[in-house]
């Protein structure tokens, strides 16, 4: 039977069963009265024995020598006159009105007490499900209405693509699979960053099946009733049970799965037993043949292990930032939905966003669009995806900053510093862009794009990105004869790089191979929280002197390179004041001594601030908005 159906029928019969009692007990008691005839009653009249009687419609009930009487008596108009002749005490009432609308106005006040009560327990559902159903899963049917999602609407991670593949596969046939004496795999992890396409792959998984694919989140289990959480899992697998084969995707696992015995104070974990109850029904004593559990997160090291291993989740896929092809794949889908110009070149845009995510994409892509609509273009151009890869990376343009003509030159000469080594030292990614436009929190950037996609990166390269973050520091050392607090960010990064060679890398000949401070993470906290160390006094002396030792040696080989090149400095750091913003190719002229730089016009108007209006330097807000940044370095 249908459940609505079962549930209007229950609650039928309960509101008959108590008008039933309240006409039952709302009827005066005359179980003691003893029905006569009315020709008994006329002659009981006719003795004298009739006390007295009370007339309620036809029927007549009272009291005489022999005790309590009632009777039917028909229309007489004699009566009245008969009982006061023999002197009888009549009482009159009005006949009763049976009728149901009488019943329902009495019946008005409980029924309203009623329905407050089920709105209340309705409410502590958090709105959800039917009266006393706390135990319901809150899973969803994806239905054939909802907009689908499909394998081509996913691209840049082919291999998790032809792994689900197989999936829906055997579903649809599995007899091609299981007539060499192979199973279905019970369940399927997607691990990867934020933004990488897990739950992308999810629904697309549902848009390509022809089984009913159920949805839930991991914090759709544990509310606040104790066993809440282990009901709504057996109630899921139930209804997966109901509907094999299936699918049931349950996104942000972590909610629910971590390590167990991390709880603190000891005592009942509710989370606990829905990871418990979750284990038993992926894998216990009952079968749950044809329902494929599919789950999504993003820290698998804070999974219990009895959850990850094999005949729960039998395959682990990694869904991972994309390459360069990734990227390009992931452009292509989404500027199908877009009108985009004929001057757009997808692989130019791919190459540029290293690093980026699916979302990441997406969301330039969006941005582009939204730039040429309030430009009042009809496609959107080259320029709109720069502008807007600009803005995803760096920030917006802060046009209303005010800045002085001083801070202008030391913006221009430290960028400046950052793009000649970047130019001249060898093994380092080309430098893609240079501005002194104020953006975020920073008042000018550097940005440099690989060429390829690297996994793995040599020690000259470390080195010489060390040096091209000091770049900065030494320009206004040998240039400006002075130090600000622009570089704090660049040093903070040198220092952080050294020191990942030195504890991380093993690439000191000091310290030889070896790794140094061990990463605690607290398990219910999922995150780390800090660092032992698991060397003594004498090794940090060492580590540190490492440390220094290799920023220094790359600030000494920097200066060293801004010294033989002073006259190219001091051509960049003009065509910077100037322009405010060069490419990679204006770059190239001014180095070569070729820069064309008459008739280009600023990107922005330059402003001179008031004396009232400078910031004082060294301040925390000075470090903090003023610092001139670049884009970090390698995979991002």
């Amino acid at each position: 039977m249908n459940p609505f159906y079962k549930n209007l029928a229950l609650w039928l019969v309960i509101s008959l069963m108590m008008v039933m009692l309240f006409q039952i007990f709302k009827q005066p008691d005359r179980s003691s009265r003893v029905g006569v005839s009315y020709s008994d009653f006329l002659t009981m009249v006719d003795s004298g024995s009739v006390n007295q009687v009370t007339i309620q419609g036809e029927n007549i009930s009272g009291m005489s020598t022999q005790g309590p009487f009632k009777t039917y008596a028909p229309k007489d108009p004699e009566l009245i006159s008969l009982l006061r002749s023999k002197g009888v005490k009549i009482t009159a009432k009005p006949q009763e009105d049976s009728s149901w609308f009488q019943v329902f106005l009495s019946w008005v006040p409980m029924l309203l007490l009623i329905g407050v009560w089920v709105f209340f327990m309705r409410q502590m559902q958090a709105g959800g499900g039917k009266a006393l159903s706390f135990g319901k899963s809150r899973a969803r049917l994806m239905t054939d209405s909802q907009e689908k999602v499909t394998f081509e609407d996913v691209a840049g991670i082919d291999e998790a693509k032809e792994e689900l593949g197989e999936i829906v596969e055997f579903l649809s046939d599995p007899k091609k699979f299981t007539r060499l004496g192979g199973r279905i795999p019970k369940g399927v992890l997607l691990v990867g960053s934020p933004g990488t396409g897990k739950t992308l792959l999810a629904r697309a998984i549902a848009g390509e099946a022809s089984v009913p694919f159920f949805t839930i989140s991991g914090s759709d289990f544990v509310e606040m009733f104790v066993g809440v959480g282990a009901s709504r899992v057996r109630d899921l697998f139930n209804q997966g049970k109901k509907h094999a084969p299936c699918i049931v995707f349950i996104d942000e696992i972590d909610a629910v799965g971590r390590h167990r015995g991390a709880g603190l104070g000891g005592g009942h974990d509710e989370r606990e037993q829905t990871l418990n109850q979750l284990l038993v029904e992926m894998d216990g004593f009952e079968s749950n043949e044809g329902v494929i559990l599919i789950a999504a997160t993003n820290r698998p090291d804070v999974l219990d292990p009895a959850l990850l291993r094999p005949g729960r989740f039998d395959r682990q896929i990694v869904v991972p930032v994309p390459d360069l092809g990734g990227r390009n794949g992931i452009l292509k889908v989404h500027l199908k939905k877009k009108l985009v110009a004929d001057n757009v070149d997808i692989s130019v845009l791919a190459r540029g966003t290293p690093g980026f995510t699916g979302a990441d994409l997406e969301n330039m892509v969006n941005e582009a669009a939204l730039m040429a609509a309030r430009r009042g273009k009809d496609r959107v151009e080259m320029v709109d995806f720069e502008d807007a890869k600009d803005k995803v990376l760096m920030g917006t343009e802060r046009k209303s900053m005010i800045i002085s003509e001083e801070e202008k030159r030391i913006t221009a000469y430290h960028e400046s510093g950052h793009t000649l080594v970047a130019k001249l030292l060898p093994n380092t990614d080309p430098i893609h862009k240079v501005t002194i436009i104020p953006r975020g929190r920073s008042l000018g950037l550097t940005q440099q794009l690989p060429i390829d996609e690297k996994h793995t990166y040599h020690k000259e390269y470390l080195l010489n990105n060390i040096a091209i973050l000091m770049g900065g520091r030494a320009a206004e050392e040998i240039i400006l004869n002075t130090q600000t607090t622009g570089a704090g960010n660049d040093i903070e990064r040198a220092s952080e790089l050294a020191r990942k060679m030195v504890c991380d890398f093993g690439m000191s000949k000091e310290l030889g191979p070896l790794s140094f401070g061990k990463k605690e993470e607290q398990i219910f906290l999922g995150r780390e929280l800090s660092q032992h160390r698991d060397y003594g006094e004498e090794t940090a002396r060492k580590i540190d002197e490492e440390v220094r030792s290799i920023v220094t040696g790359s600030y000494e080989k920097t200066c060293q390179v801004i010294r033989d090149n002073l006259d190219i400095m001091h051509r960049m750091a003009a065509a910077l004041l100037e322009r405010e913003t060069l490419n990679s190719d204006d770059i190239d002229q001014i180095i070569a001594g070729k820069e064309e730089l008459k008739g280009r016009k600023k990107t922005r108007r330059k402003k001179v601030a008031a004396p009232h209006e400078k910031t004082k330097p060294g301040t925390a807000s000075d470090l903090e908005e003023t610092g001139p940044e670049e884009e970090e370095l390698g995979n991002k």
